[in-house]
C-alpha cells in the first residue's frame, strides 16, 4: 500500500544521477515488473563514500534505493554486504523483524508490501552485484 511516507522517501533526489566517478557499478532489471536500476558506488579505503543511482521503476523501488543510498554511506564494504545479506534473508523468510540499524526500512519491508518485495529488493541486489 503506497503511503505518503513512501512517496516522501521516494521523492528524495539527493542520490539520483550517475556521475561516472565510481569504483563499482552495476545495473539490474526486475524480470517480474520491468523495474530498472543502475548504481555507482564510490569506495575509498573500503568505506562506501556514496551510492548514486538512475532508476526507472515504481515508487517502492525508488523509496528502497533512496533509503539504501543513505544507509550504506560511510559503511565499510564488508559491513554493507553483511547487512544487505541479513536484510535479504529476512525478506526471503518473510519474518519482517528488522535489525535496529534498518528500522527506517520498516515502512517498506512489511507484510502489507509482500507483493512488491521484488521491487523493494532490487536496489539491494544491485549493490551486492556491484561489490562482487
Amino acid at each position: 500500500m503506497i503511503t505518503k511516507e513512501i512517496i516522501k522517501i521516494a521523492s528524495d533526489t539527493k542520490n539520483i544521477g550517475l556521475t561516472n566517478k565510481y569504483n563499482f557499478k552495476s545495473s539490474l532489471k526486475n524480470p517480474t515488473c520491468g523495474d530498472k536500476i543502475k548504481i555507482e558506488l564510490t569506495v575509498n579505503n573500503l568505506i562506501i563514500n556514496s551510492m548514486k543511482y538512475e532508476i526507472e521503476s515504481c515508487v517502492y523501488c525508488e523509496a528502497s534505493a533512496s533509503l539504501l543510498a543513505k544507509k550504506i554511506k560511510n559503511l565499510n564494504v564488508n559491513s554493507a554486504i553483511k547487512d544487505i545479506n541479513e536484510i535479504k534473508e529476512i525478506i526471503c523468510n518473510n519474518k519482517f523483524t528488522l535489525p535496529t540499524n534498518f528500522k527506517n526500512f520498516k515502512v517498506l519491508i512489511n507484510k502489507k508490501n509482500i507483493n512488491r518485495i521484488n521491487c523493494i529488493n532490487l536496489p539491494f541486489d544491485a549493490v551486492l552485484k556491484a561489490l562482487k
